[in-house]
């Protein structure tokens, strides 16, 4: 399958006072990105949420190549680089393109999953875990081998 992507026009609200798109905005369509495509394959956050599971981030990293200008119209695009088997650990690359489609950022988050109620990593149930491996991998793709007690990723 191939990334999944996504037009979005910027808004006054992203732009800083140098009138450049503001750091958190980039976060900000990606994760956009991400819950779209869960709506599209089916996972609603209605469907997270039945389940008392949500994300939780560890890390995110953007790594910023050039300007977006107010105005401008951008695409925003969603590989997966690595994951555990059963989806329990991720991690997932974002590309974000100016007007131009020159690449403006990258933006890298890694994640897993978290029981709402007891406040603690968790497994996914079987039926969003065969969702999931709709997300498109990139090509240099790892999985993520875990340790078995809690789920913690080898290193």
């Amino acid at each position: 399958m191939k990334n999944f992507s996504l037009e979005f026009k910027t808004i006054w609200a992203n732009f800083d006072p140098n009138r450049h798109m503001r750091h958190t905005a980039y976060s900000d369509y990606a994760a956009e990105v991400r819950v779209r495509f869960f709506q599209q394959h089916q996972l609603r956050m209605d469907d997270f949420a039945h389940y008392n599971i949500g994300p939780v981030i560890f890390e995110e990293q953007t790594v910023y190549l050039k300007e977006i200008n107010i105005g401008e119209n951008i695409k925003v695009d969603m590989e997966l680089l690595a994951a555990s088997k059963n989806f329990e650990r991720w991690e997932f690359i974002h590309h974000i393109y100016n007007e131009k489609n020159e690449l403006s950022a990258k933006v890298r988050v890694k994640g897993a999953w978290i029981d709402l109620k007891k406040r603690k990593l968790t497994n996914l149930p079987s039926d969003i875990v065969k969702q999931l491996h709709q997300i498109p991998k990139s090509l240099d793709f790892k999985e993520i081998t875990l340790k078995s007690k809690n789920n913690q990723p080898n290193e």
